[in-house]
């Protein structure tokens, strides 16, 4: 018995990442993306420690709208300011933040659930 769930070819499912690029329906792309089920920006974001609720304005004006939005922040986890946290929520929008592999898996997992999801990720 296949447990695999059953992705839509269509959806931008995330083949890989490393060396500051990932890979995204078997396309290898550089640095900062946001990946959304149907499509995939370039991000331009200069690190964590930069960000503010503007950074996410391809995210917060998404149609159809995001319900949660992973926030792979490099190599390691690191917390999301409340501030922002909060400013997001306020959009409508969950920000959940881990490191970039764990955003990686856990956006296709969600994918895979037919969930609203977006992945904003910065290079491992």
């Amino acid at each position: 018995m296949d447990v695999t769930p059953l992705i839509p070819a269509d959806r931008q499912v995330i083949d890989g990442y490393g060396d500051g690029q990932f890979c995204v329906r078997g396309t290898w792309l550089p640095g900062p993306l946001i990946v959304f089920p149907d499509r995939t920006l370039t991000w331009e974001v200069t690190g964590f420690a930069a960000l503010t609720v503007e950074s996410f304005a391809p995210i917060t004006e998404a149609d159809p709208p995001v319900e949660i939005l992973l926030l792979g922040a490099g190599p390691r986890n690191q917390l999301v300011p409340r501030a922002l946290r909060e400013s997001l929520r306020a959009r409508g929008v969950v920000v959940d933040g881990m490191d970039t592999g764990a955003a990686c898996r856990t956006y296709n997992v969600l994918l895979a659930e037919g969930r609203r999801v977006a992945a904003a990720l910065l290079p491992a």
